[in-house]
């Protein structure tokens, strides 16, 4: 009990702290997504425009209300888990969201245990042989893997796998509950893309990470001691290097969530990420903020989890 009341309290905190920075995202968003260029409701008719039904479709948004009653009639309606109607399709933006979040959960999902895959042995790898060739070949693949369009590597794996190969779908999604085999076979390339650019990004970190906690007076000692090379790296250096590994993992994965928009495109993969560049062409008000507070609770749920792992990896972190 004495030892789950900290964490608690930490969470509790957490928790709130979260809360405030919800309302200053809406804030923000809002703001911003108002002071775009373009009528989003002349968008919304197209060719349905007449002057009659631009004014109804005004009334019913809201969007003919004051702009500051406008914010405090969402704010409400948020609050209680109502974050409108979409301006294209009528249909609930909720309910919208929570359709594509399977989606964005399993793609970033898959993206982050192959870039995981890849980082942790290729930077521990590199770090335990600092200054040799295959540090250095190492070190340019990262480099390779940061520069290159993430688009790119898509086109180069549909290239491949799909169009050479004839092993993999090209693109679209199948639900992991309906068909676990189509599931598999249709996230596969753009798990690899989004995975691939995330392990070249993340091996820089591990390696910097394990080669800072080799040079540390402890490890030193339990070298001279006369431990295995093996007990040395796993259990003195590469477990106190866990903490920042952590972060950029952390990080990564919160961004693969957040909708990596390119990729989607290129794949058709109905996540977050193609929703919310479908609905800023349309100026949809609605969908672009649901999907942002949407974004940001993911951002702020992945980063309240880091911190409890640091207490879990590293006994000397304290929460509360």
């Amino acid at each position: 009990m004495s030892t789950a009341m900290p964490v608690l309290r930490f969470v509790a905190r957490r928790l709130l702290f979260s809360a405030v920075v919800m309302i200053g995202v809406l804030v923000v968003v809002f703001a911003l997504v108002h002071l775009v260029p373009g009528d989003p409701v002349r968008i919304a008719l197209g060719t349905r425009y007449t002057p009659e039904a631009y004014e109804a479709l005004r009334a019913a948004s809201g969007l003919d209300r004051p702009i500051v009653s406008q914010f405090f009639g969402y704010l409400g309606s948020a609050l209680t888990g109502d974050l409108g109607v979409s301006f294209r399709n009528g249909d609930p933006v909720t309910l919208t969201l929570l359709e594509r979040l399977p989606a964005t959960l399993s793609l970033g999902l898959v993206g982050i245990v192959i870039a995981l895959a890849i980082a942790l042995p290729a930077g521990i790898y590199a770090a335990l042989r600092e200054g040799r060739l295959s540090d250095a070949l190492v070190r340019i693949s990262s480099q390779f893997g940061v520069s290159i369009p993430d688009f790119w590597m898509g086109i180069l794996l549909i290239a491949l796998f799909s169009t050479v190969l004839g092993w993999l779908p090209t693109s679209g999604y199948r639900p992991l509950t309906e068909d676990p085999a189509g599931w598999l076979r249709h996230v596969v390339l753009p798990g690899l893309t989004v995975g691939v650019v995330a392990a070249a990004i993340m091996t820089r970190y591990v390696r910097s990470a394990v080669l800072e906690v080799a040079a540390m007076g402890y490890v030193r000692t339990a070298r001279s001691k006369g431990l295995s090379p093996r007990i040395v790296t796993f259990r003195h250096t590469v477990r106190n290097a866990l903490v920042p590994i952590l972060t950029i993992t952390g990080i990564q994965l919160a961004t693969l969530l957040g909708g990596v928009i390119v990729v989607e495109v290129v794949f058709a993969w109905p996540g977050l990420g193609r929703l919310v560049f479908n609905a800023v062409a349309a100026r949809d008000y609605p969908l672009i903020q649901g999907a942002v507070l949407l974004i940001a609770a993911l951002f702020l749920v992945i980063n309240l989890l880091v911190d409890v792992l640091y207490a879990v990896v590293d006994p000397r972190i304290r929460l509360g």
